[in-house]
Protein backbone atom coordinates (compact mmCIF):
# COMPACT_ATOMS: atom_id res chain seq x y z
CA UNK A 1 0.00 0.00 0.00
CA UNK A 2 1.30 3.41 -0.77
CA UNK A 3 1.43 6.18 1.91
CA UNK A 4 -1.33 8.01 0.47
CA UNK A 5 -3.28 4.73 0.49
CA UNK A 6 -2.67 3.82 3.77
CA UNK A 7 -3.31 7.82 5.26
CA UNK A 8 -7.20 7.33 3.65
CA UNK A 9 -8.15 3.99 5.07
CA UNK A 10 -6.99 4.72 8.14
CA UNK A 11 -9.19 7.79 8.08
CA UNK A 12 -12.10 5.67 6.82
CA UNK A 13 -11.78 2.70 9.55
CA UNK A 14 -11.86 5.51 11.97
CA UNK A 15 -14.79 6.71 11.03
CA UNK A 16 -17.75 5.74 13.68
CA UNK A 17 -21.20 4.69 11.92
CA UNK A 18 -22.26 3.83 15.79
CA UNK A 19 -22.92 7.04 17.30
CA UNK A 20 -21.28 6.93 20.79
CA UNK A 21 -24.15 7.15 23.16
CA UNK A 22 -27.28 5.95 21.41
CA UNK A 23 -29.52 3.42 22.85
CA UNK A 24 -30.48 2.03 18.70
CA UNK A 25 -27.28 2.54 16.84
CA UNK A 26 -26.64 2.41 13.15
CA UNK A 27 -25.73 -1.55 13.68
CA UNK A 28 -28.75 -2.16 15.43
CA UNK A 29 -31.35 -0.50 12.70
CA UNK A 30 -29.12 -2.69 10.31
CA UNK A 31 -29.25 -5.86 11.72
CA UNK A 32 -33.20 -5.11 12.53
CA UNK A 33 -34.09 -4.19 8.95
CA UNK A 34 -32.07 -7.06 7.26
CA UNK A 35 -32.88 -9.99 10.22
CA UNK A 36 -29.54 -10.29 10.33
CA UNK A 37 -27.44 -11.20 13.57
CA UNK A 38 -25.94 -8.25 15.07
CA UNK A 39 -22.28 -9.39 14.94
CA UNK A 40 -22.67 -9.95 10.88
CA UNK A 41 -24.17 -6.34 10.90
CA UNK A 42 -20.55 -5.26 12.57
CA UNK A 43 -18.87 -7.23 9.61
CA UNK A 44 -21.04 -5.68 7.01
CA UNK A 45 -20.24 -2.50 7.76
CA UNK A 46 -16.95 -3.27 8.11
CA UNK A 47 -17.09 -4.22 4.51
CA UNK A 48 -19.18 -1.36 3.77
CA UNK A 49 -16.04 1.16 4.75
CA UNK A 50 -13.90 -0.97 2.54
CA UNK A 51 -16.02 -0.40 0.13
CA UNK A 52 -16.07 3.34 0.49
CA UNK A 53 -12.23 3.44 0.26
CA UNK A 54 -12.29 1.27 -3.23
CA UNK A 55 -14.46 4.25 -4.74
CA UNK A 56 -11.71 6.71 -3.82
CA UNK A 57 -9.01 4.74 -5.36
CA UNK A 58 -10.67 2.68 -8.00
CA UNK A 59 -10.01 4.60 -11.88
CA UNK A 60 -12.35 1.86 -12.86
CA UNK A 61 -15.51 1.28 -11.23
CA UNK A 62 -16.64 0.00 -8.43
CA UNK A 63 -19.56 -2.45 -7.42
CA UNK A 64 -20.84 -3.21 -3.90
CA UNK A 65 -22.21 -6.37 -2.91
CA UNK A 66 -25.73 -7.00 -2.04
CA UNK A 67 -24.96 -6.78 1.99
CA UNK A 68 -22.64 -3.59 1.47
CA UNK A 69 -25.07 -1.96 -0.59
CA UNK A 70 -28.01 -2.05 1.86
CA UNK A 71 -25.11 -0.85 4.31
CA UNK A 72 -24.72 2.25 1.80
CA UNK A 73 -28.71 2.70 1.44
CA UNK A 74 -28.88 3.26 5.44
CA UNK A 75 -25.73 5.51 5.86
CA UNK A 76 -27.54 7.36 3.22
CA UNK A 77 -30.20 8.04 5.24
CA UNK A 78 -28.22 9.28 8.29
CA UNK A 79 -27.55 12.68 6.35
CA UNK A 80 -25.50 14.48 8.67
CA UNK A 81 -23.36 11.26 9.00
CA UNK A 82 -22.97 10.85 5.25
CA UNK A 83 -22.90 13.92 3.38
CA UNK A 84 -20.87 16.20 5.99
CA UNK A 85 -19.08 13.50 8.66
CA UNK A 86 -17.90 11.21 5.81
CA UNK A 87 -18.09 12.88 2.58
CA UNK A 88 -16.96 16.49 3.48
CA UNK A 89 -14.66 15.86 6.60
CA UNK A 90 -13.38 12.42 5.69
CA UNK A 91 -13.35 11.98 2.44
CA UNK A 92 -13.24 15.55 1.02
CA UNK A 93 -15.32 14.21 -1.96
CA UNK A 94 -19.28 13.50 -2.60
CA UNK A 95 -20.21 10.13 -3.01
CA UNK A 96 -23.42 9.50 -5.10
CA UNK A 97 -25.52 6.55 -5.08
CA UNK A 98 -27.43 6.17 -8.93
CA UNK A 99 -30.58 3.87 -9.45
CA UNK A 100 -29.48 1.86 -12.87
CA UNK A 101 -30.99 2.79 -16.01
CA UNK A 102 -31.69 -0.55 -16.65
CA UNK A 103 -30.90 -2.58 -19.65
CA UNK A 104 -28.41 -5.52 -20.88
CA UNK A 105 -25.49 -2.86 -21.15
CA UNK A 106 -25.86 -1.35 -17.96
CA UNK A 107 -26.87 -4.72 -16.61
CA UNK A 108 -22.99 -6.16 -18.20
CA UNK A 109 -21.34 -2.86 -17.36
CA UNK A 110 -22.12 -3.64 -13.37
CA UNK A 111 -21.18 -7.06 -13.81
CA UNK A 112 -17.84 -5.84 -15.39
CA UNK A 113 -17.33 -3.43 -11.89
CA UNK A 114 -18.16 -6.24 -9.74
CA UNK A 115 -15.47 -8.23 -10.95
CA UNK A 116 -13.15 -5.87 -10.94
CA UNK A 117 -14.44 -4.57 -7.52
CA UNK A 118 -13.08 -7.88 -6.24
CA UNK A 119 -9.79 -7.65 -7.92
CA UNK A 120 -8.98 -4.53 -6.38
CA UNK A 121 -10.44 -5.39 -2.99
CA UNK A 122 -7.96 -8.49 -3.17
CA UNK A 123 -4.89 -6.32 -4.54
CA UNK A 124 -6.08 -3.45 -1.29
CA UNK A 125 -6.31 -5.31 1.04
CA UNK A 126 -4.28 -8.48 0.69
CA UNK A 127 -6.61 -11.36 0.76
CA UNK A 128 -10.30 -11.99 -1.07
CA UNK A 129 -13.09 -10.41 -0.12
CA UNK A 130 -15.55 -13.00 2.40
CA UNK A 131 -17.63 -14.72 0.79
CA UNK A 132 -20.69 -14.70 2.69
CA UNK A 133 -20.58 -10.93 2.35
CA UNK A 134 -19.32 -10.70 -0.86
CA UNK A 135 -21.08 -13.35 -2.95
CA UNK A 136 -20.00 -14.36 -6.37
CA UNK A 137 -21.29 -12.44 -9.50
CA UNK A 138 -24.02 -14.55 -10.11
CA UNK A 139 -25.44 -14.42 -7.13
CA UNK A 140 -25.17 -10.95 -6.59
CA UNK A 141 -27.29 -10.04 -9.43
CA UNK A 142 -29.72 -12.74 -9.53
CA UNK A 143 -30.67 -12.83 -5.65
CA UNK A 144 -32.51 -9.46 -5.77
CA UNK A 145 -35.87 -10.10 -5.15
CA UNK A 146 -36.82 -8.45 -2.47
CA UNK A 147 -39.81 -6.45 -1.13
CA UNK A 148 -40.59 -4.94 2.02
CA UNK A 149 -42.33 -7.03 4.24
CA UNK A 150 -44.36 -5.53 7.91
CA UNK A 151 -43.25 -8.91 10.00
CA UNK A 152 -46.02 -7.76 12.41
CA UNK A 153 -48.64 -8.33 9.72
CA UNK A 154 -46.93 -11.35 7.92
CA UNK A 155 -45.33 -14.46 8.85
CA UNK A 156 -42.16 -15.46 7.01
CA UNK A 157 -41.07 -18.94 6.38
CA UNK A 158 -37.98 -19.67 4.87
CA UNK A 159 -37.82 -22.00 1.63
CA UNK A 160 -36.03 -24.89 2.30
CA UNK A 161 -33.08 -25.48 -0.11
CA UNK A 162 -31.77 -28.66 -0.98
CA UNK A 163 -28.70 -29.31 0.75
CA UNK A 164 -26.49 -32.19 2.86
CA UNK A 165 -28.09 -30.39 6.03
CA UNK A 166 -31.79 -30.57 4.14
CA UNK A 167 -30.81 -34.28 3.34
CA UNK A 168 -30.00 -35.48 7.30
CA UNK A 169 -33.08 -33.30 8.35
CA UNK A 170 -35.34 -35.19 6.10
CA UNK A 171 -33.66 -39.00 7.31
CA UNK A 172 -34.26 -37.52 10.81
CA UNK A 173 -37.87 -36.80 10.49
CA UNK A 174 -38.10 -39.92 8.58
CA UNK A 175 -36.56 -42.12 11.86
CA UNK A 176 -38.33 -40.10 14.46
CA UNK A 177 -41.49 -40.71 13.10
CA UNK A 178 -41.28 -43.93 12.53
CA UNK A 179 -40.10 -43.96 16.87
CA UNK A 180 -42.78 -41.98 17.30
CA UNK A 181 -45.33 -44.68 15.59
CA UNK A 182 -43.82 -47.90 17.55
CA UNK A 183 -43.35 -45.91 20.79
CA UNK A 184 -45.58 -47.37 23.56
CA UNK A 185 -45.58 -44.09 25.65
CA UNK A 186 -46.30 -40.67 24.96
CA UNK A 187 -42.96 -39.25 27.04
CA UNK A 188 -41.10 -40.93 24.11
CA UNK A 189 -42.69 -39.53 21.64
CA UNK A 190 -42.48 -35.60 23.29
CA UNK A 191 -38.68 -36.11 23.74
CA UNK A 192 -38.52 -37.21 20.38
CA UNK A 193 -39.93 -34.50 18.88
CA UNK A 194 -37.89 -31.97 21.19
CA UNK A 195 -34.96 -33.65 19.59
CA UNK A 196 -36.00 -33.16 16.49
CA UNK A 197 -36.79 -29.45 16.79
CA UNK A 198 -33.88 -28.38 18.75
CA UNK A 199 -32.05 -29.61 15.49
CA UNK A 200 -34.13 -28.05 12.72
CA UNK A 201 -33.70 -25.05 14.82
CA UNK A 202 -29.82 -25.43 15.31
CA UNK A 203 -29.33 -26.18 11.64
CA UNK A 204 -31.42 -22.87 10.38
CA UNK A 205 -29.28 -21.31 12.64
CA UNK A 206 -26.43 -22.42 10.86
CA UNK A 207 -27.17 -21.52 7.16
CA UNK A 208 -28.76 -18.10 8.79
CA UNK A 209 -25.03 -17.22 9.61
CA UNK A 210 -22.42 -20.11 9.12
CA UNK A 211 -19.31 -18.06 9.85
CA UNK A 212 -20.60 -17.57 13.09
CA UNK A 213 -20.01 -21.20 13.68
CA UNK A 214 -16.76 -21.28 12.88
CA UNK A 215 -15.25 -18.71 14.64
CA UNK A 216 -17.24 -16.93 17.53
CA UNK A 217 -14.92 -14.18 17.76
CA UNK A 218 -16.07 -12.82 14.45
CA UNK A 219 -18.61 -11.06 15.98
CA UNK A 220 -15.96 -8.71 17.96
CA UNK A 221 -13.67 -8.59 15.40
CA UNK A 222 -15.71 -7.77 11.53
CA UNK A 223 -14.03 -7.82 8.47
CA UNK A 224 -11.66 -5.00 8.49
CA UNK A 225 -7.83 -4.66 7.74
CA UNK A 226 -6.10 -2.13 9.33
CA UNK A 227 -2.67 -2.24 7.31
CA UNK A 228 -4.02 -0.82 3.76
CA UNK A 229 -5.38 2.51 2.62
CA UNK A 230 -5.84 5.04 0.20
CA UNK A 231 -5.51 8.79 -0.36
CA UNK A 232 -8.71 9.62 -1.96
CA UNK A 233 -6.72 13.32 -2.98
CA UNK A 234 -7.05 14.84 -5.87
CA UNK A 235 -10.65 16.65 -5.55
CA UNK A 236 -12.53 18.86 -3.22
CA UNK A 237 -16.03 18.03 -2.02
CA UNK A 238 -18.09 20.00 -4.48
CA UNK A 239 -16.23 19.05 -7.64
CA UNK A 240 -16.43 15.44 -7.69
CA UNK A 241 -19.88 14.50 -9.52
CA UNK A 242 -20.69 11.44 -11.61
CA UNK A 243 -24.11 8.97 -13.03
CA UNK A 244 -22.41 5.93 -11.70
CA UNK A 245 -21.57 4.02 -8.65
CA UNK A 246 -17.95 2.37 -9.48
CA UNK A 247 -14.39 3.78 -8.34
CA UNK A 248 -12.61 7.00 -8.04
CA UNK A 249 -12.56 9.18 -11.00
CA UNK A 250 -15.09 10.82 -12.80
CA UNK A 251 -15.84 8.40 -15.68
CA UNK A 252 -18.83 9.14 -17.27
CA UNK A 253 -20.61 5.71 -17.17
CA UNK A 254 -24.07 5.26 -15.79
CA UNK A 255 -25.78 3.59 -12.98
CA UNK A 256 -27.20 -0.20 -13.27
CA UNK A 257 -28.95 -3.05 -11.04
CA UNK A 258 -26.66 -2.44 -7.92
CA UNK A 259 -24.64 -0.02 -6.49
CA UNK A 260 -21.15 0.95 -6.49
CA UNK A 261 -18.89 4.12 -6.70
CA UNK A 262 -17.84 6.41 -9.84
CA UNK A 263 -19.43 4.07 -13.17
CA UNK A 264 -21.34 1.35 -12.37
CA UNK A 265 -24.79 0.19 -13.83
CA UNK A 266 -25.77 -2.16 -10.71
CA UNK A 267 -24.08 -0.35 -7.92
CA UNK A 268 -20.74 1.50 -7.83
CA UNK A 269 -19.52 4.44 -7.31
CA UNK A 270 -17.89 7.56 -9.64
CA UNK A 271 -15.17 10.11 -8.92
CA UNK A 272 -15.58 8.94 -5.62
CA UNK A 273 -19.17 9.67 -5.70
CA UNK A 274 -21.07 6.41 -6.40
CA UNK A 275 -24.62 5.21 -7.15
CA UNK A 276 -26.69 1.63 -6.96
CA UNK A 277 -30.24 0.63 -6.87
Amino acid sequence: MEPNDLELWQKIQAFELDEPGVEFKFSDRLARENGWTKGYAKRVMEEYKKFIFLCCVSKQGVTPSDPVDQAWHLHLTFTRSYWTDLCKNTLNREIHHNPTKGGRREAAKFDGFYTSSNKLYADKFGMQPPANIWQDNYTRFSDINFQRVNIGRYWLVKKPRFSVYSLVLLMLFIACATFIQASDTILSALLMLGIITVIIIAVYKWESDPDRWKNKDDDRTGGGCSTAGSGCNGGDFTSHHSDHHSGGHDSGGHSGCGSGCSGCSSSGCSGCGGGGD
